[in-house]
C-alpha cells in the first residue's frame, strides 16, 4: 500500500505542471491517506506535490509551507528530503531570498542522483541570476540541459529541460544576448507544447513581449502581451511577473508611460502573491518610472522602499540603483540641500563598485552640473575631468595658451562648418581607444567635454562637443523605425541639447537659434538635418512660420516671414501651461456644462488673455498671414482656433520646420481629371456618426464607405487619398501608443498603425482628443495624429478637446463641402470653424494644398 501511495504522489508531481488544480487535490488525498497510515515517504512526496501545484497556482506562501513541512518530517528518506529542498530553492528565490536558496541547494546536493542534480542546477540558476551572477547562472543551465537532454524523457524530465532552456534564455536576455535568448525560449516553447506542459508553454510565451520590445518590435510586443493576458488568466503571480518583466523592457526602450501602466497592475499582484524577489525588482522599476514621468516625490518614496527590500533580501549589489533614483528625485525636490553633491558622488562610487559603470558616469555628470550651478567650479572641473580626461588636458593647454576665438555665433553658416571640422578633427582625438573611458557612455563624455569647454570660455569647443554628442545620439536613434522608441531614446540628450541651445541664445542671432532648435528636433524626429532658412521661406509662399522654444522656464518664438527671421521672448512657460489648462477646461465646460450660468464669457476672456501673451510680442511680425506653427511644451495641447487672432486664419501645426517640408514634399497635386478617393467609416456609440459619414461621402464625387473594423480601415489607409473616421477617441497621456479610435471590433490603437503603409494626403479623425500628444522630446509628438503623420500621411485633422456629436457633425459637413470645392485642409478647417463656432479641431502637418483640384471648364461640362 505504501508503494502505491508513493506512486500516486509521484503522479501528482508530474501532473502539477499540466493540471495544477487537479494535482493539488490528488496530492492532498494521498497525504491524508499516508498520514492516516503513518507512512512517511508517501507523505513527504505528497507534500512536495502539493507545494509544486501551489506554486504553479501562484500561492508561494502555501508552497513554502508544504515544503518546510516535508523537510521537517522525521524518519523520511534522505533523497526525498533533498528533493523537497530542490523545490524549495525556487520558492525561496521567488520570495526574495536568493542567498538562502543557494544554501538550501548546497544542503540538498549530496543526497541527489545525477539526474536530480541537473534539475537542481536549473533552480540554482534562478537564484544566481537574481544575484546578478549571470555567468554562473548560464553555466548552471548548460550543465543541466546537457544531462536532461540525455535523460529517459519522463514528463518531469521534459519539464525541467524546458525550464532550464527558459531560465538560460532569460539570463541571456539580461545580458542583451538577444539571438541566444530567442533561440532558448523558442526551444522551450516547442518542447513544452509537444509535451503538453501547458503552464510552461504559457511561461515561455509570457517572455515574448519582453523579447519583442528589446528587439524594437513594439506592435508585436503588445500583440504578444494581449495573448499572454488571456493565457495566464487564473495564474496571478505568473501574470504579474510577466507584466513586470514587460515593464522592464518598456522602460529600457525608453517608454516610461507604457511601463507605468504595466507596473500599476503588477506591483499589487506581486504583493498579494508574496513574490518578494520580483516585487523588489518591480518596485525599483516603478521608482524609475515615477521619476521619468515627473512625480519626484512618489519616486523618492518608492525608491527608498525598494532599497530597503533589496537589502533585506541580501541583494545589496542592486541597492545602489534604488539609491540613485532617490538621489535624482531629491535633485528635483531639494536641489539646495547642502550635502547633496557629496551624496551623489558617493552613490556614483557605489554604482561603479557594483559594475554599474554607465549609471555611475551619468550620476557623476549630474553632480558636476549641480556643482556648476552652485558656482563650485573646482569640484565640477575635477569630476568632469574623470569623465573625459582628454578634454581636461585640452582645457589646461588652452588656459596656458589663450587664443582669440572667432565670432562663431554671429555667422551661422561658418559656425556649422567649424563645428563639423571640430567633430571630425580636433574633437576626434576624444574617441581614441582608452581603457579608462570604455565604460563612460559617449553622450555623457561629450556632455562633460562641452561643459569643460564652456567653463574655460572655449565656445567653439563647447559647440563642437554638443554637435558630436547629438550626432552620435541621432545615429543611435536612427536604428528605430518606431517614432516612440526613437523619441524616448533621444531623451537622454535633452540636457545636452538644452546646453547647446543656451549657448546659441546667449551668443547668437535668430538664425543660429533656429538652426540649433531644428537640429534637436531633427534628432528627435529621425530627420537627417535642420533645414536652411531660405528653403523654409520659399515654401511658406507668403505665410509665416512661428517656432516656439522652451528654455530655462521661458517660452521663446522664432518667426520666419518673407521679411526675415527674428527671435523674441514670449512669456513664462509655467504661466502659459496653466493658461492652456484653464482654456481647455473652459471649452469643455462650455460644450458639456449643465447650462447654469454663462460659460462662454470666461472662455472668451481666457482665450483673449492667452492670445495677448503668445502673440502680442510677435503680432507685428505675423500680421494677417496664414501660419505654420511649431509648438513647444504646453502648446502641444492648445486648441489654437480658440484664440481670437487665429479664428478664420489658415493654420497648420507641425512637429518641426523640417517635418513640415517633408510633408509638403510627400504631397502631390491631384490631377484635375481624376477625383480623389474619399473613404469614410462610422464607429459605434456615436449618435450622429452614421449621418456624418453619409454627408461626408455625399460631398465628394468619388467616395466609398467601409465597415468600421480594423482590417477594413487598415486596407483603406493603403488606397484612399482621404480617410474620414467618425468614432470615439481616447488619448492616454502616460501611454500615447495606447491612444485609440473605437471601432466595431475593438480599439484601433496608435501602435497598430506602426506597421501600416499609408497613402492618404489627408486623414480626418472626427474623434475627441485624437489630436492630443505627449512630447518626450521636441520634434516627436506622440499620439494618434503624430503616428499617422510619422507613418506617411501628409495632413491630419483631429480634435484637441471633446466635442459634442452634433457640433462635430456641423463642422465636418461644412469642412468637407469646402474641401470638395477645392479648399486646402487648413483653410477649409479655419473657415468651417469660423462658420460653425466649433473650435476644438486642428490641422496637423502640411495642410496648405488642396486635396481636390477644380477645373472650371471641366466642372461646367459636368
Amino acid at each position: 500500500m505504501t508503494n502505491r501511495l508513493v506512486a500516486m504522489a509521484e503522479d501528482a508531481i508530474l501532473q502539477s505542471g499540466v493540471d495544477p488544480a487537479r494535482a493539488l487535490a490528488n496530492a492532498r488525498a494521498v497525504h491524508a491517506a499516508a498520514k492516516g497510515m503513518g507512512a512517511v515517504e508517501p507523505a513527504v512526496v505528497a507534500l512536495r506535490a502539493m507545494a509544486l501545484a501551489s506554486r504553479e497556482l501562484g500561492d508561494l506562501e502555501a508552497s513554502e509551507r508544504h515544503l518546510r513541512q516535508a523537510i521537517a518530517t522525521g524518519g523520511a528518506p534522505a533523497d526525498r528530503l533533498a528533493q523537497a529542498r530542490l523545490s524549495l530553492v525556487t520558492v525561496r528565490t521567488q520570495r526574495g531570498h536568493p542567498l538562502q536558496a543557494l544554501r538550501i541547494a548546497a544542503m540538498a546536493w549530496a543526497y541527489l542522483s545525477p539526474l536530480d542534480r541537473a534539475k537542481l542546477d536549473t533552480q540554482r540558476a534562478v537564484a544566481l541570476a537574481h544575484l546578478g551572477r549571470y555567468q554562473e547562472a548560464v553555466a548552471s543551465c548548460d550543465r543541466a540541459v546537457a544531462v536532461l537532454a540525455e535523460a529517459p524523457g519522463t514528463i518531469d524530465d521534459q519539464r525541467f529541460l524546458a525550464g532550464g532552456l527558459l531560465n538560460r534564455g532569460l539570463v541571456h536576455a539580461y545580458q542583451s544576448r538577444w539571438a541566444q535568448a530567442t533561440a532558448d525560449i523558442a526551444a522551450c516553447l516547442r518542447l513544452s507544447q509537444s509535451a503538453g506542459l501547458a503552464h510552461l508553454t504559457r511561461l515561455a510565451a509570457a517572455n515574448l513581449p519582453f523579447l519583442a520590445v528589446r528587439q524594437g518590435d513594439i506592435p508585436a510586443a503588445f500583440a504578444h502581451y494581449r495573448a499572454c493576458e488571456d493565457t495566464l488568466f487564473g495564474f496571478p503571480e505568473r501574470l504579474a511577473t510577466m507584466r513586470a518583466d514587460f515593464a522592464g523592457a518598456l522602460l529600457a526602450a525608453q517608454l516610461p508611460g507604457e511601463a507605468r501602466a504595466m507596473l500599476s497592475l503588477a506591483v499589487p499582484e506581486l504583493e498579494a502573491a508574496g513574490a518578494q524577489a520580483a516585487l523588489a525588482d518591480a518596485r525599483l522599476l516603478l521608482a524609475q518610472v515615477e521619476l521619468l514621468t515627473g512625480d519626484a516625490r512618489q519616486a523618492l518614496a518608492v525608491a527608498r522602499r525598494a532599497q530597503s527590500e533589496l537589502c533585506a533580501h541580501g541583494r545589496e549589489s542592486a541597492a545602489p540603483l534604488a539609491a540613485e533614483v532617490a538621489l535624482r528625485a531629491r535633485l528635483v525636490l531639494e536641489p539646495d540641500s547642502p550635502g547633496l553633491p557629496a551624496e551623489l558622488l558617493a552613490c556614483a562610487h557605489e554604482l561603479a563598485a557594483c559594475s554599474y559603470a554607465a549609471g555611475a558616469a551619468a550620476l557623476r555628470l549630474a553632480a558636476a552640473e549641480l556643482a556648476l550651478a552652485r558656482g563650485d567650479t573646482a569640484t565640477a572641473t575635477s569630476q568632469l575631468a574623470l569623465l573625459d580626461p582628454h578634454s581636461a588636458a585640452a582645457a589646461e593647454a588652452a588656459a596656458r595658451e589663450p587664443r582669440r576665438l572667432a565670432p562663431l555665433l554671429d555667422a551661422p553658416t561658418l559656425a556649422m562648418r567649424r563645428l563639423t571640422r571640430l567633430a571630425s578633427a580636433q574633437q576626434a582625438e576624444h574617441l581614441a581607444d582608452d581603457d579608462d573611458l570604455d565604460e563612460v557612455p559617449p553622450l555623457v563624455r561629450w556632455h562633460a567635454a562641452a561643459l569643460l569647454a564652456g567653463v574655460n570660455g572655449d565656445h567653439a569647443g563647447a559647440f563642437g562637443a554638443v554637435l558630436r554628442g547629438l550626432s552620435d545620439l541621432g545615429a543611435d536613434a536612427e536604428r528605430f523605425d518606431d517614432p516612440s522608441l526613437r523619441a524616448h531614446r533621444v531623451r537622454a540628450g535633452l540636457r545636452l541639447a538644452s546646453y547647446g541651445l543656451g549657448l546659441a541664445i546667449s551668443g547668437g542671432g535668430p538664425e543660429a537659434v533656429f538652426g540649433w532648435a531644428e537640429r534637436w528636433r531633427a534628432v528627435s524626429g529621425g530627420r537627417p538635418s535642420a533645414p536652411a532658412i531660405g528653403a523654409v521661406t520659399a515654401a511658406l509662399d507668403g505665410a509665416a512660420l512661428v517656432e516656439f522654444l522652451c528654455h530655462e522656464g521661458a517660452l521663446l518664438a522664432v518667426v520666419i516671414t518673407p521679411s526675415g527671421c527674428e527671435l523674441r521672448r514670449v512669456a513664462g512657460a509655467t504661466y502659459v501651461a496653466e493658461a492652456v489648462i484653464r482654456l481647455r477646461y473652459g471649452l469643455r465646460r462650455a460644450s458639456f456644462g449643465d447650462g447654469a450660468g454663462d460659460h462662454q464669457a470666461p472662455v472668451a476672456a481666457e482665450a483673449s488673455s492667452l492670445e495677448r501673451v503668445l502673440f502680442g510680442p510677435i503680432a507685428d511680425l505675423v500680421e494677417c498671414r496664414p501660419l505654420v506653427i511649431v509648438p513647444a511644451g504646453p502648446l502641444h495641447t492648445l486648441p489654437w482656433s480658440a484664440l481670437p487672432l487665429l479664428r478664420g486664419r489658415p493654420l497648420s501645426v507641425v512637429p518641426s520646420a523640417a517635418a513640415w517640408l517633408a510633408a509638403l514634399a510627400r504631397r502631390t497635386a491631384p490631377p484635375a481629371h481624376r477625383e480623389p478617393l474619399v473613404v469614410g467609416a462610422a464607429g459605434p456609440g456615436l449618435e450622429h456618426a452614421e449621418e456624418e459619414v453619409r454627408r461626408v461621402l455625399a460631398a465628394h464625387r468619388r467616395a466609398e464607405r467601409v465597415p468600421a473594423r480594423t482590417a477594413e480601415v487598415a486596407a483603406a489607409l493603403g488606397r484612399a487619398e482621404v480617410l474620414h473616421l467618425a468614432a470615439h477617441g481616447t488619448f492616454h497621456s502616460s501611454s500615447p501608443l495606447l491612444s485609440s479610435i473605437e471601432l466595431e471590433d475593438g480599439p484601433l490603437m496608435a501602435y497598430d498603425l506602426l506597421p501600416l503603409s499609408m497613402r492618404p494626403g489627408l486623414v480626418v479623425l472626427s474623434a475627441c482628443d485624437s489630436g492630443m500628444a505627449r512630447v518626450p522630446a521636441e520634434g516627436a509628438p506622440l499620439g494618434l495624429a503624430g503616428t499617422f503623420l510619422s507613418q506617411g500621411a501628409s495632413c491630419v485633422v483631429a480634435g484637441l478637446i471633446p466635442v459634442p456629436d452634433e457640433e462635430a457633425l456641423a463642422l465636418m459637413t461644412v469642412f468637407h463641402d469646402l474641401l470638395a470645392a477645392g479648399g486646402a485642409p487648413s483653410a477649409a478647417l479655419a473657415e468651417a470653424a469660423s462658420k460653425t463656432g466649433v473650435l476644438g479641431f486642428a490641422c496637423f502637418g502640411a495642410g496648405e494644398h488642396p486635396v481636390v483640384v477644380r477645373d472650371a471648364a471641366v466642372d461646367a461640362r459636368r
